[in-house]
Formats: structure tokens, C-alpha cells, sequence
């Protein structure tokens, strides 16, 4: 098994496109067949895997989480930190805060239009921390 950390810098709101990095590691680890699971250390931000080929399916994800869930929402009761403090934590509630990815010949098995994303939740920067674990042979 092994186990790396991942620091990513996120400039807000948005999908963040994470694929290389984490290949990377799994091409590092010298791992040929196995699972890769990825972890975010964060409740206001997500992770999901996602169509890495046309960018309006990243805007149309947005605006339907932005429908959904309003900054603001005098719904909310939490808003220490802004009026995006709660719709943040709910858009991670509902999305993901783990994945797990087959490795095979040594890469993410991912399908042909599959990327990976980091899905900052809040409007402004933050630094993301993430732990990428390796298993197999």
C-alpha cells in the first residue's frame, strides 16, 4: 500500500481538473494492477469523476448545483463564513468526498471521456488537501 498527499490551490468556485496528478502518483507507485482511492480532506469542496471533453458539461453542472442549492438561502443557518458557507457544505453533502479507481497496466482505468475534478464549493481560493492511497501488485 502506499499513501501520498496531494495540495491543490483553487482560484473558487469550479472544477478543477486533478487526472494528471494523480496518474502521476499512481505511474510513481510503480503499482500495475490495483485500486487507487482518492480522498479530500475537506467539507466544503468535492471530488467526482466527470466528462473531460466538452467544458459546457463542467458550467451546466455548476448552474444546476447553483438552482438546487442558492447561495444565501434564508434557509441556511450557517453562514459564519459568508452567504456560501452552508451551500457549500451541502453541495459536498450530495456529491463526493472519496473515489476509487481501478488500476490496470499501471494507469487509471478511466473511460475514454472520464477525467477526475476537484469541485471547489466556495467563491473564494482555497489550498485543498487530498490523500491519494495505492493498492495492488
Amino acid at each position: 500500500m502506499h499513501h501520498e498527499s496531494l495540495s491543490i490551490r483553487t482560484d473558487g468556485r469550479g472544477l478543477i481538473d486533478m487526472t494528471r496528478e494523480v496518474s502521476r502518483r499512481v505511474t510513481q507507485s510503480g503499482i500495475r494492477s490495483g485500486l487507487c482511492h482518492v480522498f479530500i480532506h475537506h467539507t466544503s469542496a468535492s471530488l467526482l469523476i466527470q466528462e473531460n471533453a466538452d467544458p459546457s458539461v463542467q458550467r451546466d453542472l455548476e448552474r444546476i448545483l447553483a438552482r438546487l442549492i442558492p447561495d444565501g438561502d434564508p434557509l441556511f443557518e450557517h453562514d459564519m463564513e459568508g452567504p456560501d458557507d452552508m451551500p457549500a457544505h451541502v453541495r459536498s453533502a450530495i456529491t463526493q468526498t472519496t473515489l476509487t479507481i481501478p488500476v490496470a497496466d499501471g494507469r487509471l482505468a478511466l473511460g475514454t471521456w472520464q477525467g477526475i475534478y476537484l469541485w471547489e464549493h466556495r467563491h473564494r481560493p482555497h489550498q485543498r488537501h487530498l490523500t491519494v492511497t495505492l493498492q495492488g501488485s
